[in-house]
């Protein structure tokens, strides 16, 4: 990497954690470019050769989860809960669930129940995809399904966040690894089970 690419990768940072650091503070529709450039320490002219606006940044941060889902998850999905698993698949979860905390400013109001329904609704695209649709990650076999495959991917990827909502909304003290084994054991051995009431 050029002394000019690390200098960009160090300015979009800057501006990144900046733009983090006021949605936290004051909320998404709070936030202008003048504040983000004035706490990141740059010029405008800067902000605007990168991004068009904030909300080309926000889907530019999105487009990063997506990625690193891709990349730390949906490879995974088949080992963790397919026929291969082993004692500790939930561990395979884990690059997953560190990813989300490490961006949790960005992903607690895109998930909350005031979130970001257009961001939810590609969740769920992105989820029936990985799960239905994508050769060699396809999981389901949506011919042998018992229920129609839009509601399994809706209820599975609700009760997934829901968890990490939970889990960062709160700020409970689990881990991500407790998170993980958490969102495997409800996923696998079902609801009932994981709350005592099924042997």
């Amino acid at each position: 990497m050029g002394h000019e690419d690390l200098r960009i990768t160090r300015t979009k940072q800057l501006i990144k954690n900046a733009f983090l650091d006021l949605i936290d503070e004051h909320g998404f529709e709070a936030v202008t470019v003048k504040a983000i450039t004035e706490r990141a320490g740059i010029n405008r002219g800067t902000f605007y050769s990168h991004y068009v606006d904030k909300f080309d940044l926000m889907e530019k941060l999105i487009e990063a989860i997506f990625h690193e889902a891709e990349r730390k998850l949906v490879k995974q999905i088949p080992r963790v809960f397919g026929d291969q698993r082993g004692p500790a698949a939930h561990e395979l979860l884990v690059p997953f669930i560190r990813f989300i905390e490490d961006n949790k400013i960005l992903m607690k109001p895109l998930l909350g129940p005031n979130g970001d329904p257009q961001f939810q609704a590609r969740l769920r695209s992105y989820m029936h995809a990985a799960l239905f649709q994508r050769s060699p990650t396809v999981l389901f076999d949506a011919t042998k399904a018992l229920v129609p495959a839009d509601y399994l991917v809706s209820y599975i990827s609700s009760a997934h966040m829901g968890v990490i909502y939970e889990w960062l909304y709160n700020e409970r003290p689990e881990t991500a690894e407790d998170i993980a084994r958490i969102i495997y054991t409800i996923t696998f051995e079902g609801p009932l089970t994981a709350g005592g009431l099924k042997p």
